[in-house]
């Protein structure tokens, strides 16, 4: 969701739609699935690799218990990963939103008929306001509130109290839904995008500097379709946690601090590269972004991704709404679908620049179940969209893999995850390294007119304008006071002549 436009953060929800027509003919089992129209209705659910031992740079000391923040988190991909904080005096319990595409720590400050609880700042004996007003636009949703100050704790996270600066919402239009059991967005970006400026300290950066842990974090989304745990994940604060990953880490550099911005090389579906020049993948950008339920593209790249998966997959004839995500597809419960369906990899640039890894999904994470129909259909929507700029890496792929932001070193690890399963089987897969010789320069395309370039450039064009505009006064009001001057020397002339 992250992304306050800054902003990625869309946070894609299926709320159970009123109507949703499938028509989706499959000739490649028996018995064939069958066309169903009706009300879809009660949902059932829903570089180099480090060398073994090795120590990162970033890694902190022992005196954090990474194992208290394992399975810190609730939720899943539709409805987003929550984290439980204590905030103010006496404590509120609330559940916070965790998205790594925006940078505001930010709470419902008054009721809302969408959300079951909110935080008031009256009840709270440490919470001073700073009366400065912040908006942000995401998306899918905005909100405006004020800034504020107090102290929250982490039930499953460091121990103690800390002084966070927090916004409470006062007014906000499409951003908190119903079904969703948070009330309130934990920005993880960096402070860049943070409004109303950069000056505002984020929450990690304020844990960073007042318990001084490693500027470090790491973040496993288990997808509830992918698990039998209930658990919904692990956001570790400060470092890793090695139970919550098998096989290597690999890492790609972050290539602007503001989104965690990657390069993207190449994309392939079933095997096959897509050809595409690599500047389509960064055009806008491409980001790491907990906070975006599906996995989105831009739209040239969108297109070229679907008529793969349909030249590559076994089943044909899908009406075209199921991949725009107007309409679910089902199958029979005996049925699984992800057999049909290709693999899609994105490769990623290594921190070794002549070098990039592979990120494989398999169709569970992108065929993503949604709920059972008649208690004899299980339905799945498509968990790739389009976009009309960037292209993020969300949830969708975020779920096969345990993803470190090391802040310190400039980089996001991949690594696979430990709950990225099917039946015992994983779903997602990490290969490399590859040779980049068809990527000898750089694949990000250089667009000065994205923020925050673009707060700066306004900021000085609008001191440019308050200088020319005190200038335009001044020079206006010389000539009337030369004139005045003048008309006084005149008229003590003409009484000294009348009096000579």
């Amino acid at each position: 969701m992250g992304v306050p436009w800054a902003g990625c953060c869309c946070w894609f929800l299926w709320l159970g739609v009123c109507r949703a027509y499938i028509s989706v003919p499959l000739r490649v089992y028996s018995p064939p699935a069958r066309a169903q129209w009706g009300p879809l209705l009660n949902a059932s659910r829903e570089n180099e690799p480090n060398a073994p031992g090795l120590s990162l740079a970033s890694e902190p000391g022992g005196s954090i218990n990474f194992l208290a923040m394992v399975d810190n988190l609730q939720g899943d991909s539709g409805r987003g990963y929550y984290l439980e904080l204590n905030i103010g005096t006496p404590p509120q319990k609330l559940n916070i939103l965790v998205d790594t595409g925006s940078s505001n720590f930010a709470v419902a400050g008054t009721p809302n008929p969408d959300i079951s609880a909110f935080f008031d700042s009256d009840k709270s004996s440490t919470y001073h306001s700073l009366g400065i007003q912040v908006s942000v636009q995401y998306t899918q949703g905005s909100w405006t509130g004020v800034l504020g100050q107090d102290v929250i704790s982490v039930p499953q996270g460091l121990s103690g109290n800390f002084t966070i600066n927090i916004a409470s919402i006062l007014e906000s239009e499409s951003f908190f839904l119903p079904g969703v059991k948070w009330i309130g967005i934990l920005g993880l970006a960096y402070g860049t995008l943070a409004k109303p400026s950069s000056s505002v300290t984020t929450f990690f950066d304020s844990l960073v500097n007042q318990e001084h842990i490693p500027n470090i974090f790491s973040l496993q989304m288990c997808g509830s379709g992918l698990t039998s745990s209930d658990r919904g994940g692990s956001l570790v604060l400060g470092g890793i946690e090695p139970s919550l990953y098998s096989g290597d880490v690999w890492y790609t550099p972050v290539t602007e601090e503001w989104y965690y911005q990657v390069e993207v090389l190449k994309l392939e579906v079933g095997g096959i590269n897509l050809n595409m020049d690599c500047i389509e993948y960064n055009a806008d950008k491409a980001i790491v972004d907990s906070g975006t339920t599906l996995m989105r593209l831009p739209q040239k790249v969108f297109n070229s991704v679907v008529d793969a998966i349909i030249q590559t997959s076994l089943i044909r004839d899908f009406v075209s709404d199921f991949w725009t995500g107007g309409q679910l597809a089902c199958w029979d419960k005996s049925e699984k679908p992800w057999t049909f369906f290709p693999e899609i990899s994105i490769y990623l640039r290594d921190v070794n620049f002549n070098q990039s890894f592979r990120l494989t999904i398999k169709p569970p994470l992108y065929i993503q179940y949604i709920l059972t129909v008649q208690g004899t259909m299980d339905c799945y929507r498509f968990g790739i969209s389009s976009s009309t700029g960037a292209l993020v890496i969300g949830a969708t792929v975020m779920e096969g893999f345990y993803v470190i932001f090391d802040r310190a070193q400039k980089r996001v690890g991949f690594a696979v995850s430990t709950c990225a399963d099917v039946g015992g089987s994983h779903v997602s897969e990490i290969a490399g390294p590859f040779p980049t010789t068809d990527f000898s320069s750089s694949c990000v395309s250089t667009n000065f007119f994205r923020e925050p370039i673009v707060w700066i450039i306004s900021y000085v064009l609008m001191a440019m304008c308050g200088i020319i505009l005190l200038i335009l006064i001044i020079l206006l009001l010389l000539p009337r006071r030369n004139h005045r001057d003048g008309e006084v020397n005149d008229a003590s002339s003409l009484v000294q002549n009348r009096w000579k």
